[in-house]
């Protein structure tokens, strides 16, 4: 295989010419004017589309009318600007005032108290008790601990971090209290009605005991449009870093060696107040918390192996697809536990109407390699829009890649050069088999493919501080 194609100019990019006269179907392709589709299988896109969402500057309308406008904008793709002038509006607070019934930290467990014993204390320049004190931002020592034995699973740590929402819609200033238990009143809107957000990063430990962050704000960012979807406020992309600044820092001996692995961090944002009858809950909390984890999958950098899912769905046109909410990860539960009893890694799913078109993975994006041009399927309101996934496009792109935001048949993807997922848990691993219909396809030996392993590297060697972070993405903490 020869190098990858280099183009000149990112605007001068031409898409792969079409293997038929067939017009994607109507559901499937962006409602801006902005893009221009031909009839031809694969409408391809060579570069972001601002969309309502993105720019709040456009999104000042409130109520209904500009909850359906961004509504209409979520099968577009994220602005590539970095520059946000201020977040969408959080819903009506007059709506919610009711009385304060907040999520409460319980008492440490027994099986914690051993752990919190270790922790820093506020003499060593931590406050247990609230986000008040100052932390410590030195080297860490690091917690006793089988590095060797990490997999992706849960493992209690010292700290997490709370923050509620007032009766007037706005998020207080939060604390750090120790890993527990969280109480909830049982009429709450998370548990009755799903309305609940999560976000998923990883912080890696460089050499000199610093820590580093990747791309954390455009988390913060994904998280503020799923809570105007969802009628919830939502914390300000400041409040947001400074909450996981500061769990990551209370939990810093809990980051594992370099190369040993990541410490993952999970924001929540969910409905803590009590409601009876469908609507928005009164009240709402946020909560970070924080855990040593390694491979995704149990066979760790190994090639996966994906079945391809014909009878359920995890999102619709019009659905919840293009956010994080809880409720899209429940239902993707029962086809990966039935993908997983069959000797497969994970499960592939195709768009919901004509059950023909790659959409993405139960927890991660998909893309594929065809004569060294790199395609992902379009952004269409039932693919999330991966953080991972937006920094391969533009790494791979920014190193000659021809790459396509385009429609993409099952077909196409079973004659593919190479076929690799993304995402924050995942990170980027490779597909080795694919079974459609009862056909397997592999995708040449069980090596690391030649674009996966270089985009790999890469994003990797970024993430892990291993290089200069030419692209500005990663956030280090000292």
């Amino acid at each position: 295989m020869g190098g990858p194609r280099v183009s000149t100019s990112r605007s001068q990019w031409q898409p792969k010419p079409p293997a038929r006269s067939v017009a994607p179907p109507a559901f499937l392709l962006p409602t801006s004017s902005a893009l221009s589709h031909q009839p031809r299988a694969r409408a391809a896109v060579s570069s972001p589309v601002p969309s309502a969402r993105d720019h709040p500057t456009t999104s000042t309308l409130g109520g209904a009318q500009g909850r359906g406008r961004r509504r209409q904008a979520a099968d577009r793709e994220w602005s590539s600007s970095r520059v946000w002038v201020w977040p969408p509006p959080v819903p009506d607070a007059a709506a919610r005032r009711r009385p304060r019934r907040a999520v409460i930290a319980r008492p440490l467990t027994p099986d914690r108290r051993r752990f919190a014993a270790q922790s820093p204390s506020a003499e060593e320049g931590l406050s247990p008790g609230g986000a008040g004190g100052q932390l410590c931002t030195g080297t860490a020592d690091l917690v006793d601990f089988n590095w060797e034995t990490l997999g992706f699973q849960p493992v209690p740590t010292d700290f997490m971090y709370v923050m509620r929402c007032s009766e007037e819609g706005v998020f207080t200033k939060g604390e750090l209290v120790p890993y527990g238990p969280i109480e909830l009143n049982p009429a709450a809107g998370v548990l009755n009605y799903g309305q609940g957000l999560l976000e998923g990063l990883r912080a890696h430990r460089k050499e000199d005991g610093s820590v580093l962050l990747f791309r954390p704000d455009e988390n913060a960012l994904r998280m503020r449009v799923g809570a105007d979807r969802l009628c919830m406020p939502a914390p300000s992309v400041e409040q947001f870093l400074e909450a996981i600044k500061l769990t990551i820092l209370a939990n810093k001996r809990w980051v594992p060696p370099t190369g040993k692995g990541s410490l993952y961090i999970r924001p929540l944002l969910i409905g803590s107040g009590a409601i009876l009858g469908v609507a928005p809950a009164p009240e709402y909390t946020f909560v970070v918390f924080a855990c040593p984890v390694g491979h995704y999958f149990k066979d760790g950098l190994s090639p996966i192996s994906l079945l391809t899912e014909e009878e359920y769905q995890c999102a619709a046109p019009g659905g919840t697809g293009d956010i994080k909410t809880i409720g899209n990860y429940a239902s993707a539960v029962y086809a990966k536990e039935r993908a997983k009893e069959r000797g497969h890694s994970d499960v592939l799913y195709l768009d919901p109407v004509h059950k023909k078109f790659v959409e993405e993975l139960s927890s991660c994006n998909i893309f594929m390699v065809k004569d060294n041009i790199i395609s992902t399927p379009l952004l269409t309101g039932t693919v999330l829009p991966g953080i991972t996934r937006r920094s391969i496009i533009e790494y791979a792109r920014s190193l000659g890649f021809q790459v396509e935001e385009c429609l993409i048949t099952i077909d196409e993807l079973l004659d593919a050069d190479e076929v690799f997922c993304t995402g924050t848990s995942v990170v980027l691993s490779s597909v080795g088999c694919i079974v459609y219909q009862g056909r397997r396809v592999e995708y040449g030996n069980q090596k690391f493919r030649t674009v996966s392993q270089q985009l790999y590297s890469a994003l990797t060697a970024i993430q892990k501080g291993l290089v200069e972070d030419s692209m500005g993405w990663t956030v280090q903490l000292n």
